[in-house]
């Protein structure tokens, strides 16, 4: 229970810096922030491994939000360094966080991989 009473603060900290880092980067686009946040119905899974995500669960529906995003190959190297920025954050986690749009069968256009580099997404 201490480490979900950690959590939900290190989190807070965590959208403002994100958002600091990568709002107005897509014009009419969800800013980092509203990436973290859908992210955060992912949290038991990212946190601890279980449950694993299945199509229909709250995580589920934000990847399939977030899969709205890359409409277009700025968008998608946008929400790529998104994604890059919540892997930095949570780099004991990075496996569970490249998992998820696997895991619910949500095609994003690239690769959520701790080596990926997103300026090369197409």
């Amino acid at each position: 229970m201490y480490m979900m009473k950690s959590f939900y603060p290190m989190m807070s900290l965590f959208l403002l810096l994100l958002s600091a880092t990568c709002s107005a980067t897509v014009e009419n686009a969800a800013d980092c922030a509203a990436v973290g946040t859908l992210v955060t119905s992912c949290t038991e899974f990212v946190n601890y491994g279980y449950p694993d995500p299945i199509p229909g669960s709250s995580c589920c529906d934000a990847m399939t939000v977030i899969g709205t995003y890359s409409d277009s190959s700025e968008k998608r190297k946008w929400l790529c360094n998104c994604f890059m920025e919540l892997i930095n954050v949570y780099n004991s986690n990075a496996t569970a966080i490249s998992t998820l749009s696997g895991f619910c069968g949500v095609v994003l256009g690239f690769t959520i991989d701790p080596n990926t580099d997103c300026n090369f997404i197409q």
